[in-house]
């Protein structure tokens, strides 16, 4: 059995709060605008974001992560936490 490590790489993330939108970040609110991410019609509490898995929910708090191919996905923030660390 062979065993291999995560390569590090830098991902651009942002946490959702309903607050917090008005600070989003233009690579966010371009998603928007192209329609990976929308608002729920019967639930405008709940972000959506189409993926290559399915349409996926973003909850209050979750990060949404733009991966190194640009595609976009939720992460609840323990995970997050637990994987990913700030960089300058």
């Amino acid at each position: 059995m062979s065993k291999y490590q995560k390569k590090p790489v830098v991902i651009e993330a942002f946490e959702w709060s309903l607050t917090n939108e008005k600070n989003m970040p233009d690579w966010l609110i371009n998603e928007f605008d192209n329609g990976t991410l929308f608002f729920e019609f019967y639930d405008a509490d709940w972000l959506r974001i189409n993926t290559l898995e399915g349409v996926m929910k973003v909850s209050e708090g979750d990060y949404i992560i733009k991966g190194v191919h640009g595609k976009l996905y939720p992460c609840k923030p323990d995970i997050f936490y637990e994987t990913y660390q700030k960089v300058d």
